[in-house]
């Protein structure tokens, strides 16, 4: 049989609230076994010592804490619409969201795909109770309840395609639902399958029959195989687990917890009674599943039995077991039942076992059996090759095979054969920069879940750091709220999550919401930015910018005749040397810029000061990067044989003050014109120096530019014939990204960026104080400067053009830059709404998925019986009332105020007015479908007549918000 990965696993057991917390009490041999929730049902009623008809023997069992509680609004379920669910589907959907998780894969990531998903269940009391109040039916009822259910609502929320089943063979339910999980994995009808068990104890009524059949222990307790085994003892729980076709995980390198090698199902037919197990078939149900795995019984070191501690359920299927482990064995196997730690979880009793065996894998431990310690003798273990497991068993390096077992009480039987996860190692590299990343939906939510995320990184290594952030990225950042820390090694990531989580200023500095469409431009910087062994750093730490880097460099290397990363880190002051200087700028500019966009920044423009022009230019693909590597390499060099015998000097003035001073001089031009008092001169040197004067005197601030040459003067007109026969050759082409000109002050508009405007590019006025005001009548909500140093943004800010709306990033802030710049740029526009390709920002090695707390949902909705059967009440927080019914709706009474719309709005959807928010999403926070948005419809129009006119089909794309809604309700003829 082809492999199956168990890649995730979550559950809610009696004593346990998670998979760690489960795993305790399994290694510690405790049990989650106590009293019957005053909740539950009438212990005095229903229970009584003898057992007698109409009454259960046993006032113990296995239940779970907090069955009650859901986070409704992470799910998009209106209050009433919750209150009316079973709780069964209610821990599913949460369960199986974690589970996912777990698996390191963001459940929303699956919309859409083949995932099916199999539930294993054998009661829905809570269905039961409510479908019989015939008069309080409501359609939330109807689709709150059924087994079939529990597994569409899984399917539906998440947005799933495969089959989605609910599956009742009784207490096999949830081990059969793994079985035909894995047959859909391994026919291709699935790339993914989620397996869930739920049991919830509402009602007395199992309690009674299991009394009644002479199967229920009077103490609660299962007791597998021990001499004081008397029958059964109540349990329940969820469990969910994430599977995949090993290959698949392997490739995408998921953590395995345990493979899943054969597995088969078959039936009793025709035994002693139709409650009776049948020894021969679970003994070829067992043969059946070591068969397809292609082992036989002497290879596997342990098996989870069935195990309920019946006298007779535990003679038959030792008895099995011993058929096959009875010879050919060096040592017994051991054996074990999760019953005794948690009772008969009925169910999800297969899902219960899978998973405490999947631990054991993954953990190389056998946890003891409890009440094993005087085990019945009558079951002759050894004779038939088995041993209980009372303490804990360390398993053996290398590959570990065991058996579970799970048989349903009507006689139908699986079998599973696990095998120990394969080998992996992953290498990880220190010192690349990451960021972290949690979301949630809420602000209150996005708190709790980043603390979680912030308890396991004191257990994380430098070395790992980068994988754990990796793991955020895939699996925690596509929530509604959003928070991102950016940084190089543990103690800068966890400084700023802490800082986060104790400071309201920090913590708003460090999140933001999706939905933002962000308008962001990109300023490649000029000459004169450049510094020795400029953004080395960022080459460390950041893989995208190292590639694109590399990338340049082999263009660049034909043409300088040596390496520009090895001269550009050499760290001399030649970089200085305009024949070094402008191809380093062009190849940082371009590997820097090209790293933002390979990481799913799309920017609205871009923007080149000078010799900037040419990375915006190739980025934008106006120019191959060839042709750009080529020309700037000889622009360099060309102007490196000029003679040195030009100055430039920035001035504080206006350009209509300068101006005449240059037209004055042949040798002088305005070299830029960066804003309307910002201004640079260039030219013959006593020129310069004399127009530098007579400006100085007149009040104007004049300063001196360190530079080789007089740049986009006069004096570069000497390499004008050799470099424009050489740029004739370039192909131009109509760049896919806008780019706004500083050759021509305005945005390009099917003009080519070819050899004539890179020739008239070397002397020509750099108009950026034009081109900018172009640039920010878009409205952009970000400015990102790339370059090596900022010089722009500042530019931009002196000269009042930037309006402080606009965020300004740096990805390299210049010789102080430690490396994470770039990741801390992208973590911030990732919080105003851009959505990253996170991959990019990683290297190989560091993508690696690793588990992460997984989603901490909130447990302040309750949603539960009260008094009668059939009357729900939903809590938020304890003494709150459930949201009544509204008051009658009335034109006038909207014309005072739209309180009363408010208040129909909260009783359909059953919330507190308070809660209701203008900006609320009516579908996805509220929870309103088209079902409860009809009943609203209906609500309002009985006090606006208007809206009868409205068909519900034409208002349902057009309401998408309660402000919509009121808009509505005030002017339906808007929509009429």
């Amino acid at each position: 049989m082809t492999p199956v990965a168990i890649v995730g696993i979550d559950c809610r057991f009696a004593g346990a609230g998670d998979p760690e917390q489960f795993w305790e009490l399994l290694r510690r041999g405790e049990e989650g076994i106590g009293p019957v929730p005053p909740q539950r049902w009438d212990v005095e009623r229903y229970v009584s010592e003898d057992g007698r008809p109409g009454t259960a023997n046993s006032r113990l069992g296995g239940f779970i804490e907090d069955a009650e509680a859901f986070d409704h609004e992470f799910f998009g379920i209106s209050p009433k619409e919750a209150a009316a669910l079973d709780p069964q589907q209610r821990l599913v959907l949460q369960t199986v969201w974690r589970a996912i998780e777990d698996a390191t894969i963001d459940p929303r990531s699956l919309a859409g795909s083949r995932t099916g998903v199999f539930v294993g269940l054998m009661s829905s009391e809570w269905g039961n109770l409510h479908m019989l109040d015939f008069e309080g039916l409501t359609p939330q009822r109807g689709s709150g309840n059924g087994y079939c259910m529990v597994a569409n609502r899984v399917s539906y929320h998440l947005d799933l395609k495969g089959p989605s089943i609910a599956v009742d063979t009784a207490c096999s339910s949830s081990l059969m639902a793994t079985h035909l999980g894995v047959s859909a994995l391994v026919s291709g009808e699935c790339d993914l399958v989620v397996v869930a068990g739920v049991n919830l104890m509402l009602t007395p009524a199992l309690s009674i029959f299991y009394t009644q059949a002479g199967l229920s222990a009077p103490d609660g307790r299962c007791k597998p195989f021990a001499a004081a085994a008397d029958g059964i003892g109540r349990g329940e729980g969820v469990g969910v687990v994430v599977l995949r076709r090993l290959e698949d995980a392997m490739a995408d390198r998921q953590p395995v917890y345990a493979v899943i090698e054969g597995s088969a199902a078959n039936q009793d037919g025709r035994s002693n009674g139709i409650t009776a197990p049948n020894r021969w078939s679970q003994r070829e149900v067992m043969a059946r599943a070591l068969e397809r795995a292609g082992v036989a019984a002497r290879d596997l070191t342990f098996v989870e039995a069935h195990g309920t501690g019946t006298i007779l359920g535990d003679m038959i299927e030792v008895n099995a077991l011993g058929e096959l482990h009875g010879q050919g064995r060096d040592e017994p196997c051991w054996l074990g039942s999760v019953k005794g730690n948690l009772g008969h979880t009925e169910g999800a009793a297969g899902i219960a076992a899978l998973i405490k065996t999947s631990l054991a894998m993954s953990k190389r431990t056998v946890p003891p059996t409890r009440h094993s310690r005087e085990e019945n003798p009558r079951l002759k273990l050894r004779e038939n090759g088995l041993r209980l497991a009372k303490a804990p068993v360390q398993l053996p390096r290398g590959r570990v095979l065991a058996g579970v077992s799970s048989f349903g009480l009507g006689g139908t039987n699986v079998h599973v054969v696990l095998g120990s996860a394969p080998p992996t190692r992953w290498p990880a590299r220190d010192g690349e920069a990451g960021v972290l990343t949690v979301s949630a939906a809420s602000p209150e939510a996005l708190r709790r879940n980043a603390a979680a995320l912030l308890g396991t990184l004191g257990a994380t290594a430098d070395a790992q750091l980068s994988q754990v952030c990796f793991s955020s990225n895939r699996v925690k950042a596509s929530l509604r709220h959003r928070l991102a820390v950016a940084g190089r090694d543990r103690a800068t990531i966890t400084g700023l999550l802490s800082r986060a989580l104790s400071d309201d200023a920090a913590f708003e500095a460090a999140t933001g919401r999706a939905g933002a469409r962000p308008r962001t431009g990109m300023l490649f910087t000029g000459q004169g930015s450049q510094y020795p062994a400029m953004t080395r750093r960022l080459y460390e730490a950041s893989p995208p910018y190292r590639e694109r880097l590399d990338a340049v460099d082999q263009a660049l290397r034909p043409h300088l005749g040596y390496s520009l990363v090895d001269a550009l880190f050499a760290g001399g002051e030649e970089i200085h040397d305009t024949g070094l200087a402008q191809p380093a700028l062009f190849a940082v500019e371009y590997a820097m810029g090209g790293a933002l966009l390979d990481l799913g920044v799309r920017p609205a423009f871009m923007l080149g000061h000078s010799v900037g022009e040419y990375a915006a230019a190739c980025l934008a693909g106006a120019l191959d990067l060839e042709d750009a590597a080529r020309l700037i390499v000889l622009r360099g060099a060309l102007m490196r044989e000029l003679p040195r015998s030009g100055s430039m000097i920035a001035v504080k003035a206006a350009v209509e003050d300068v101006r005449p001073l240059v037209d004055a001089c042949a040798d002088v031009s305005l070299a830029a014109v960066n804003g309307p008092g910002d201004v640079v001169v260039s030219g013959d040197s006593a020129a310069v120096a004399a127009i530098g004067d007579r400006l100085a005197a007149g009040g104007a601030r004049v300063t001196r530019l360190t530079v080789s040459h007089a740049f986009h003067s006069p004096l570069m007109r000497p390499v004008l014939e050799a470099f424009g026969e050489a740029a004739a050759t370039v192909t131009a082409r109509t760049p896919s990204v806008p780019v706004i000109s500083t050759l021509r002050g305005r945005r390009l508009d099917g003009e080519p960026m070819d050899g004539a405007y890179w020739t008239e590019h070397i002397e020509g006025t750099v108009r950026f104080g034009d081109a900018l005001a172009v640039a920010l009548a878009g409205e952009p909500t970000h400015l990102v400067e790339v370059g090596p140093r900022p010089v722009l943004l500042p530019l931009a800010r002196r000269a009042g053009a930037a309006p402080a709306s606009v965020r300004g990033l740096v990805p390299c802030p210049g010789p102080a830059a430690t490396g994470a710049e770039l990741a801390e740029t992208i973590a911030a526009l990732y919080l105003d709404g851009v959505e990253p390709r996170w991959p990019v920002l990683y290297s190989d090695g560091q993508r690696v998925p690793r588990r992460l707390p997984v989603y901490e949902f909130a447990t302040a909705g309750r949603f539960w019986v009260d008094g009668a059967v059939a009357t729900v009440v939903r809590h938020t927080r304890p003494g709150e009332p459930a949201a009544g019914a509204a008051a009658p709706v009335t034109a006038a009474a909207v014309e005072v105020g739209h309180d009363p719309v408010i208040a129909a709005i909260a009783a359909v959807g059953g919330y507190a007015p308070a809660e209701i928010r203008l900006e609320a999403r009516l579908q996805e926070d509220l929870g309103y479908d088209s079902v409860i948005l009809m009943q609203l419809m209906d609500q309002l129009k009985a006090g606006f007549p208007a809206l009868g006119r409205i068909p519900v089909a034409e208002v349902v794309p057009q309401v998408a918000t309660v402000a919509d809604l009121l808009a509505l309700v005030r002017d339906p003829a808007e929509v009429a």
